[in-house]
């Protein structure tokens, strides 16, 4: 629960009582709405001039309230609302500000001049609502093409290929697509030479293989030397949050799988506990070590991808196949339980799928005494190596003020030396009961945020060994009218009890009306849903905060003055799901 009445005392203090009206949320996050000609005043405050400060934009997004089923109780009534969630690491608290925007296609004033990060953020909202951003450097579109008709996220706009015309792409289109695509320096400020040299402009992508996924940087270059870059990001957007609006609450858990695809489970958490809030569901203690521990086995197969690829987007070929092998060794543990692999889909409202089955111990037990030594074996093949180190030492450094500017979190924030993580800050699932260290580094290059997430899979061994040793007893599922699916034994005890579990399951659960966000520390850091019901079987918005979204739009800032081959070294070290950046 936040501990935020201060807060809104110093909110009141500053900007008077009746600018702020307080909404309870589910999360019981401090959620006040306010007028938008305060927005950029009342941001400015919580940023520099409030003692412990809101110093991370941690999220914005919009809402489209047009069409909502809702009581306004007091509330502003809005076509629109901006939301805005800000995070203070000295009071380890959110708060959450609302604005109501009443036209058709309304404006509102940009905060990028206040936070770096919010660039992004407000070509995002922008591109999916419409909402302009007055005084934003460079409102274009971001996820969707330049020559996209309509705002997606809109509820007018089409949620279904089923409801619209067949595609079809003629001469013109082709033309008018290829124009599109093609880069004019100019329109991002960016000069085509210098007082002595001809600058070089260079598509890194969409299909290089240090992009890991369909992403194009276009660098700017003098000679080697990178001047400036341009991320392209989108090519892998297929509309996450726009399909959960359209899916039952239930139906929705296995595309939160192919967000960051290598997270498996983890995904299914972050969106369940937002769900779980709202239904004010309790889950059980087995169920929370048996979620631990999955999550942890996901958190080393997704580290062993990165730790893998990022050895051979420097020149050391053998560490992916060793590292893929023992990912495999996971995935055997995973396919035991879960039935599937990369995309397990296991988790459910209130609970898991099954219980664990048998013989899950001693393949977990197998796993934990086999991997340390192979860990041991990667430092000397990987961390050791001189060229490893000549490539990632000093190599595209950023502070600790700098990460949480951007909007950084995760092993990145880690390694500028802030001993912060979510597990153990704001704990989730049970991670309270569990004995686990916090790896830090301190200079904040490519080498220190390998040597955090190398440690990272230690410590999810301590934590997978606790699981197996401290498994509780117990039910794998709650005692409560929205677990979905229900206990299968209370299906056939009469005619009411079938028709309830069919109803379940075909139409999934109501939830009540409210709204509330999750936060866990995923693989590539603070990965949350921030969920708004109306009463229905389906939600009513879905926004979904990936961690690799910030990092991507961090990139330009880090990487000038280095090499085109320091731009590989920064984008290993990044560890990025291009779906987790483009959902």
């Amino acid at each position: 629960m936040e501990n935020n009445s201060g807060t809104l005392l110093e909110l009141q203090s500053r900007f008077g009582e009746d600018t702020f009206k307080q909404q309870q949320t589910r999360d019981e996050i401090l959620t006040l709405w306010m007028p938008c000609n305060q927005l950029k005043e009342v941001l400015t405050f919580l940023k520099s001039a409030v003692p412990k400060p809101f110093r991370m934009l941690y999220d914005l997004a919009a809402v489209d309230e047009r069409t909502r089923n809702k009581q306004h109780n007091g509330f502003p009534s809005a076509a629109f609302t901006l939301v805005y969630h800000l995070f203070s690491f000295e009071r380890n608290e959110f708060v959450r500000l609302k604005v109501a925007l009443s036209d058709e296609f309304p404006t509102a004033p940009s905060i990028s001049n206040i936070w770096a990060n919010a660039n992004w953020y407000e070509r995002e909202v922008y591109d999916m609502f419409g909402i302009k951003f007055e005084g934003h450097p460079h409102l274009s579109r971001i996820l969707m093409p330049r020559t996209w008709v309509g705002h997606p996220l809109r509820k007018e706009h089409p949620a279904r290929a089923t409801e619209m015309g067949p595609f079809q792409l003629y001469d013109d289109k082709v033309d008018l697509e290829q124009a599109a695509l093609q880069f004019k320096p100019e329109e991002w400020g960016l000069e085509r030479q210098s007082e002595d040299s001809d600058f070089m402009f260079l598509n890194i992508g969409p299909q290089h293989p240090g992009t890991h996924g369909v992403l194009r940087i276009i660098l700017q270059l003098d000679g080697e030397d990178i001047v400036d870059a341009i991320p392209d990001i989108g090519f892998h957007h297929r509309g996450a949050e726009k399909m959960g609006e359209r899916q039952t609450w239930h139906s929705y858990i296995p595309y939160t799988d192919r967000v960051d695809y290598l997270g498996g489970v983890m995904n299914n958490l972050a969106y369940l506990l937002s769900v779980e809030k709202l239904a004010g569901i309790e889950v059980p203690e087995r169920v929370k070590v048996i979620r631990v521990m999955l999550c942890e086995l996901f958190r080393i197969a997704s580290h062993l991808v990165w730790y893998g690829t990022f050895a051979q987007d420097l020149g050391q070929l053998s560490p992916v196949f060793y590292m893929f092998s023992d990912r495999e060794k996971i995935f055997n543990i995973i396919e035991a339980v879960c039935g599937g692999r990369m995309h397990p889909n296991w988790f459910r409202i209130g609970g898991v799928a099954q219980d664990l089955p048998k013989g899950w111990e001693k393949l977990v037990q197998d796993f934990v005494d086999y991997f340390p030594k192979r860990l041991k074996e990667y430092d000397s093949m990987v961390m050791k190596n001189s060229l490893f180190k000549a490539r990632t030492v000093g190599i595209g450094i950023f502070t600790l003020d700098e990460a949480i500017e951007w909007g950084v979190t995760g092993p990145g924030l880690r390694a500028c030396g802030m001993e912060w993580d979510f597990r153990k800050k704001r704990p989730y699932s049970g991670y309270e009961m569990f004995d686990f260290d916090i790896p830090t580094a301190a200079n904040g290059d490519c080498y220190d945020r390998a040597v955090v997430r190398v440690e990272e899979m230690r410590q999810s061994l301590r934590i997978i060994e606790q699981c197996l040793k401290n498994m509780p007893e117990g039910p794998y599922k709650a005692d409560h009218p929205l677990t979905t699916p229900p206990m299968k034994e209370r299906t056939m005890h009469d005619i009411e009890t079938l028709i309830s579990h069919f109803l379940s399951v075909t139409w999934g659960p109501v939830m009540p009306a409210g709204e509330a966000m999750s936060c866990i520390e995923a693989t590539k850091g603070a990965n949350g849903y921030y969920l708004t019901s109306d009463g229905n079987t389906n939600p009513y918005r879905v926004r979904i905060r990936t961690p690799s979204f910030p990092h991507m739009q961090m990139l330009p800032y880090i990487s000038r003055g280095y090499t085109v081959a320091d731009m590989l070294s920064i984008l290993g070290a990044m560890d990025y799901v291009l779906a987790d950046i483009d959902r």
